[in-house]
């Protein structure tokens, strides 16, 4: 018997990909049909948005606090964010909380050095591109982590709250995103992280040269291991 899960939704969007990515690992890993139990819970993206952009990380832990404890209520066993932006806060969610987190950037920096790769480059919001959280966990692993230059930045940010979050997909705005991991390859990177839930509707393995590391998928393959242990 797999443990239940428990996703604490940030953006809706990202959270609804992760849960797709959920069920497809589970398919390949599970008996046909036999996922677990899955549970979804979210508070207004509004309310984190406010938050991180008082740099009030308390107030963002309390949020994620408040939906772990709500997925603890109906059986979730374990929980996790898909959300980049976010990730900072996972250890202070964690903090009287019922049930354990899976760190998202832990993971993800695992299948990096997995692969023995030694720089990469990472697409996301400025509170990912710009924060910590990436870089701790890739630097205590000897990784190098490279951002996208400060106008990049301001026009990712830009793609991914003004179209991304509502599921709104622009051919101009992915050639955007494409040419920045494109200046990636050219400074040395070896690979991507796909530090936004929702870059997956605009960039793919298909239209990309340099390998992804797709953070909500990797956090999903994850989830389903640590569900199936004993």
């Amino acid at each position: 018997m797999t443990k239940q899960i428990g996703i604490v939704g940030v953006s809706p969007e990202g959270a609804s990909l992760c849960y797709q990515q959920l069920f497809r690992h589970a398919a390949v890993m599970l008996e046909p049909h036999m996922h677990p139990v899955v549970c979804v819970h979210n508070i207004p993206l509004a309310q984190y948005v406010e938050a991180v952009r008082r740099d009030d990380w308390m107030q963002v832990a309390a949020l994620m606090r408040n939906s772990a404890e709500k997925l603890a209520s109906i059986g979730a066993e374990f929980c996790f964010t898909p959300d980049n932006a976010v990730q900072h806060a996972v250890q202070l969610a964690e903090a009287s909380c019922p049930i354990p987190w899976l760190k998202m950037t832990s993971a993800v920096a695992a299948k990096i050095e997995e692969d023995n790769r030694k720089t990469i480059g990472v697409i996301g919001t400025k509170y990912v591109t710009s924060g910590s959280a990436y870089q701790t966990d890739l630097g205590m692993k000897g990784i190098k982590l490279v951002r996208p230059s400060e106008e990049d930045t301001e026009m990712l940010n830009r793609i991914i709250f003004d179209e991304l979050v509502f599921g709104i997909v622009r051919k101009e705005s992915q050639l955007k995103m494409l040419d920045v991991i494109s200046r990636f390859g050219d400074k040395g990177c070896e690979g991507v992280i796909l530090g936004c839930s929702e870059a997956p509707l605009m960039i793919t393995a298909d239209n990309c040269d340099l390998p992804l590391y797709n953070a909500s998928d990797i956090m999903a393959e994850q989830a389903i291991r640590f569900a199936m242990a004993d």
